[in-house]
């Protein structure tokens, strides 16, 4: 089944004109909510071009310690492991700016950790939770966060899922509740693998996870390899 998508879309280059209009995005963002609220609440994803993205966006000047960073998913693995998306925050950005940073507790007990974050969520930005702006990536296989096609948490109506083993990890996930609530969404989706993803989730597919999500409030910004 398929929707009309009102997701916006600009095409770039190549990915490192995406990071660069991603991470001036991120920051307009910023400044517009810390105007409004006094805070800006961020949730990011993991990828290459999401790294390069907040590098970029480390480097503008912001009321940085207004800047509350949670993550969109997570792996299960220790601390500093290189397959955490925290290990690559940390080199990015949180090494760089004193943002306030809330990592999924993924290191104890899973279903613990995930209750944990979900109140903190409720703490920080409301019940249910509204973030300022949530950046999105796609897979291949139209999976976006860590909500994968044919797993149980795209059914979970938690705030904080945890995922069956995918890809070697098992995962800590933001799940519906939370992103259908944010503000705005930025997808950002680079490579020619993505090329049919982005086509179904374009044309609204709700047979992927990816097209689950609301477009009305969304940004997205893609390389032209994978437009295709």
């Amino acid at each position: 089944m398929t929707r009309r998508s009102e997701v916006r879309v600009e095409t770039l280059p190549d990915a490192e004109a995406v990071a660069q209009r991603a991470a001036v995005y991120l920051a307009e963002r910023a400044r517009a909510a810390i105007a409004r609220r006094g805070h800006f609440l961020l949730a990011t994803s993991g990828g290459s071009t999401p790294w390069r993205m907040l590098e970029l966006f480390s480097q503008e000047a912001l009321p940085w310690e207004q800047v509350l960073l949670f993550q969109v998913d997570e792996r299960v693995a220790p601390r500093g492991d290189p397959a955490r998306n925290l290990t690559h925050l940390q080199q990015t950005l949180l090494d760089r700016v004193p943002a306030r940073a809330y990592p999924m507790p993924v290191e104890g007990d899973l279903e613990a950790g995930a209750r944990d974050h979900a109140q903190t969520l409720r703490q920080l930005a409301g019940d249910p939770p509204r973030l300022d702006l949530v950046h999105l990536g796609l897979g291949p296989d139209g999976h976006t966060a860590s909500l994968v096609p044919g797993d149980p948490v795209l059914d979970c109506p938690d705030l904080v899922g945890l995922t069956a083993p995918y890809q070697g990890h098992r995962r800590m996930t933001l799940t519906w509740p939370v992103l259908t609530q944010a503000r705005a969404l930025l997808w950002v989706v680079t490579g020619a693998s993505k090329v049919e993803a982005l086509r179904r989730l374009r044309a609204g597919d709700r047979a992927i996870p990816a097209g689950r999500v609301p477009q009305a409030r969304a940004l997205l910004l893609a390389d032209l390899a994978a437009v295709g």
